[in-house]
Protein backbone atom coordinates (compact mmCIF):
# COMPACT_ATOMS: atom_id res chain seq x y z
CA UNK A 1 0.00 0.00 0.00
CA UNK A 2 1.35 3.44 -0.91
CA UNK A 3 2.09 5.75 2.12
CA UNK A 4 -0.28 8.54 2.65
CA UNK A 5 0.24 11.89 1.55
CA UNK A 6 0.17 15.15 3.60
CA UNK A 7 -3.41 16.68 3.35
CA UNK A 8 -2.96 19.63 0.86
CA UNK A 9 -2.80 23.12 2.17
CA UNK A 10 -4.74 26.04 0.02
CA UNK A 11 -2.10 28.48 -1.08
CA UNK A 12 -3.57 32.89 -1.40
CA UNK A 13 -2.86 33.20 -5.10
CA UNK A 14 -3.63 37.07 -4.82
CA UNK A 15 -1.17 37.61 -1.93
CA UNK A 16 1.58 35.51 -3.41
CA UNK A 17 1.00 37.08 -6.45
CA UNK A 18 1.17 40.63 -5.37
CA UNK A 19 4.06 40.35 -3.52
CA UNK A 20 6.25 38.61 -6.24
CA UNK A 21 4.88 41.29 -8.56
CA UNK A 22 6.28 44.11 -5.76
CA UNK A 23 10.05 42.20 -5.74
CA UNK A 24 10.42 41.43 -9.51
CA UNK A 25 9.13 45.01 -10.58
CA UNK A 26 11.90 46.19 -8.12
CA UNK A 27 14.61 44.20 -10.18
CA UNK A 28 13.00 45.21 -13.16
CA UNK A 29 13.86 49.05 -11.64
CA UNK A 30 16.88 47.94 -11.10
CA UNK A 31 17.57 46.59 -14.26
CA UNK A 32 15.97 49.56 -16.05
CA UNK A 33 18.35 52.09 -13.97
CA UNK A 34 21.21 49.85 -15.26
CA UNK A 35 20.26 50.52 -19.27
CA UNK A 36 18.75 53.87 -18.37
CA UNK A 37 22.87 55.12 -17.01
CA UNK A 38 24.44 52.75 -20.10
CA UNK A 39 22.61 54.89 -22.83
CA UNK A 40 24.12 57.26 -24.81
CA UNK A 41 22.06 60.01 -24.96
CA UNK A 42 21.78 62.16 -21.30
CA UNK A 43 17.98 61.17 -20.70
CA UNK A 44 17.76 62.66 -17.29
CA UNK A 45 16.67 60.49 -14.18
CA UNK A 46 12.92 60.04 -15.52
CA UNK A 47 14.04 58.24 -18.34
CA UNK A 48 13.78 54.75 -15.65
CA UNK A 49 10.42 55.16 -15.98
CA UNK A 50 9.75 56.73 -19.91
CA UNK A 51 12.54 55.39 -22.28
CA UNK A 52 13.30 52.16 -20.41
CA UNK A 53 10.34 51.62 -18.24
CA UNK A 54 9.08 49.03 -20.17
CA UNK A 55 11.65 46.50 -18.51
CA UNK A 56 9.58 47.10 -14.82
CA UNK A 57 6.56 46.02 -16.71
CA UNK A 58 7.46 42.98 -17.94
CA UNK A 59 9.80 42.11 -14.77
CA UNK A 60 6.88 42.87 -12.51
CA UNK A 61 4.37 41.16 -14.83
CA UNK A 62 6.33 37.65 -15.51
CA UNK A 63 6.97 37.82 -11.76
CA UNK A 64 3.06 37.82 -10.86
CA UNK A 65 1.93 35.50 -13.48
CA UNK A 66 4.30 33.19 -12.26
CA UNK A 67 3.04 33.18 -9.19
CA UNK A 68 -0.83 33.67 -9.69
CA UNK A 69 -0.75 30.65 -12.00
CA UNK A 70 1.72 28.40 -9.68
CA UNK A 71 -0.66 28.95 -6.50
CA UNK A 72 -4.22 29.12 -8.73
CA UNK A 73 -3.57 25.59 -10.33
CA UNK A 74 -2.27 24.11 -6.94
CA UNK A 75 -5.29 25.45 -5.34
CA UNK A 76 -7.45 24.40 -8.40
CA UNK A 77 -5.72 20.40 -8.92
CA UNK A 78 -5.14 20.13 -4.95
CA UNK A 79 -1.59 19.11 -5.64
CA UNK A 80 1.75 20.67 -4.94
CA UNK A 81 3.93 18.66 -7.76
CA UNK A 82 5.90 20.18 -11.00
CA UNK A 83 3.08 21.08 -13.09
CA UNK A 84 2.40 24.01 -11.05
CA UNK A 85 5.47 25.73 -11.83
CA UNK A 86 5.29 24.35 -15.66
CA UNK A 87 2.10 26.06 -15.67
CA UNK A 88 2.80 29.39 -14.37
CA UNK A 89 6.29 29.24 -16.16
CA UNK A 90 4.43 29.02 -19.40
CA UNK A 91 2.47 32.02 -18.55
CA UNK A 92 4.56 34.07 -17.53
CA UNK A 93 7.07 33.49 -20.79
CA UNK A 94 3.84 34.42 -22.38
CA UNK A 95 4.37 37.50 -21.05
CA UNK A 96 7.04 39.03 -22.79
CA UNK A 97 6.02 39.33 -26.69
CA UNK A 98 3.32 39.98 -28.43
CA UNK A 99 3.05 37.70 -31.67
CA UNK A 100 1.34 34.29 -31.26
CA UNK A 101 4.44 32.16 -32.47
CA UNK A 102 6.66 33.81 -30.08
CA UNK A 103 3.89 33.76 -26.82
CA UNK A 104 3.90 30.09 -27.30
CA UNK A 105 7.76 29.65 -28.20
CA UNK A 106 8.80 31.59 -24.95
CA UNK A 107 5.92 30.30 -22.79
CA UNK A 108 6.79 26.58 -23.76
CA UNK A 109 10.78 27.32 -22.88
CA UNK A 110 10.16 28.60 -19.83
CA UNK A 111 7.52 26.24 -19.11
CA UNK A 112 10.21 23.83 -19.89
CA UNK A 113 12.85 25.00 -18.11
CA UNK A 114 11.05 25.91 -14.46
CA UNK A 115 9.13 22.47 -14.45
CA UNK A 116 12.58 21.10 -15.33
CA UNK A 117 13.85 22.68 -12.52
CA UNK A 118 11.25 21.89 -9.81
CA UNK A 119 10.78 18.01 -10.99
CA UNK A 120 14.78 17.96 -10.43
CA UNK A 121 14.97 19.08 -6.79
CA UNK A 122 14.41 22.85 -7.46
CA UNK A 123 18.03 23.39 -5.92
CA UNK A 124 21.12 24.79 -7.66
CA UNK A 125 23.37 23.23 -4.91
CA UNK A 126 23.24 19.99 -5.74
CA UNK A 127 22.52 16.67 -4.08
CA UNK A 128 22.22 17.14 0.13
CA UNK A 129 23.98 15.15 1.97
CA UNK A 130 22.43 13.69 5.07
CA UNK A 131 22.42 15.88 8.46
CA UNK A 132 22.88 12.65 11.08
CA UNK A 133 25.83 11.04 9.67
CA UNK A 134 28.89 11.91 10.43
CA UNK A 135 31.16 13.19 7.20
CA UNK A 136 34.59 11.51 8.57
CA UNK A 137 31.72 8.34 8.48
CA UNK A 138 30.03 9.30 5.28
CA UNK A 139 34.24 9.59 3.59
CA UNK A 140 34.89 6.37 4.85
CA UNK A 141 32.01 4.92 3.39
CA UNK A 142 32.50 6.16 0.09
CA UNK A 143 35.94 5.27 0.17
CA UNK A 144 34.93 1.58 0.73
CA UNK A 145 32.18 1.70 -1.74
CA UNK A 146 34.22 2.80 -4.45
CA UNK A 147 37.87 1.23 -3.82
CA UNK A 148 38.96 -1.85 -6.10
CA UNK A 149 42.03 -3.51 -5.95
CA UNK A 150 45.02 -2.31 -7.93
CA UNK A 151 45.47 -5.56 -9.78
CA UNK A 152 41.85 -5.53 -11.34
CA UNK A 153 42.68 -1.63 -12.33
CA UNK A 154 46.30 -2.41 -14.04
CA UNK A 155 44.81 -5.85 -15.81
CA UNK A 156 41.87 -3.36 -17.42
CA UNK A 157 43.59 0.13 -18.03
CA UNK A 158 47.63 -0.85 -17.93
CA UNK A 159 50.42 0.96 -16.47
CA UNK A 160 49.96 3.18 -19.27
CA UNK A 161 52.85 5.21 -21.32
CA UNK A 162 53.51 2.10 -23.51
CA UNK A 163 54.41 0.12 -20.24
CA UNK A 164 52.46 -3.19 -19.07
CA UNK A 165 52.42 -5.18 -15.83
CA UNK A 166 55.03 -7.86 -14.93
CA UNK A 167 55.23 -10.59 -13.03
CA UNK A 168 57.80 -9.51 -10.52
CA UNK A 169 57.98 -12.43 -8.99
CA UNK A 170 59.04 -14.28 -12.24
CA UNK A 171 61.70 -11.29 -12.63
CA UNK A 172 62.86 -11.69 -9.25
CA UNK A 173 63.63 -15.26 -9.41
CA UNK A 174 65.51 -14.94 -12.87
CA UNK A 175 69.39 -16.10 -11.99
CA UNK A 176 70.41 -13.53 -14.99
CA UNK A 177 68.99 -10.63 -13.03
CA UNK A 178 71.40 -9.30 -10.40
CA UNK A 179 69.20 -6.17 -9.82
CA UNK A 180 68.10 -5.13 -6.67
CA UNK A 181 64.75 -4.74 -6.17
CA UNK A 182 64.73 -1.01 -5.00
CA UNK A 183 66.40 -0.49 -8.39
CA UNK A 184 64.19 -2.46 -10.46
CA UNK A 185 61.51 0.14 -11.49
CA UNK A 186 64.69 2.30 -12.93
CA UNK A 187 65.73 -0.77 -14.74
CA UNK A 188 62.35 -1.73 -16.09
CA UNK A 189 62.40 1.65 -17.93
Amino acid sequence: MAPEQAAFQPKDAVGAAIKATMITGSAGALVSGIQNTLTKQNIGAWGVFTRTGGTIAVFAAMGGAYEFVNAASANLREKDDSWNPTLGGFFAGSVMVRTIPAVLGYGAGLAVLLGTFDYTGGKLTGYTKDPDMDEFDRKEYLRKNRRRPIQEVIDELGEGRGRHSYDFEAVYASPSLTVEPRYLWTWIR
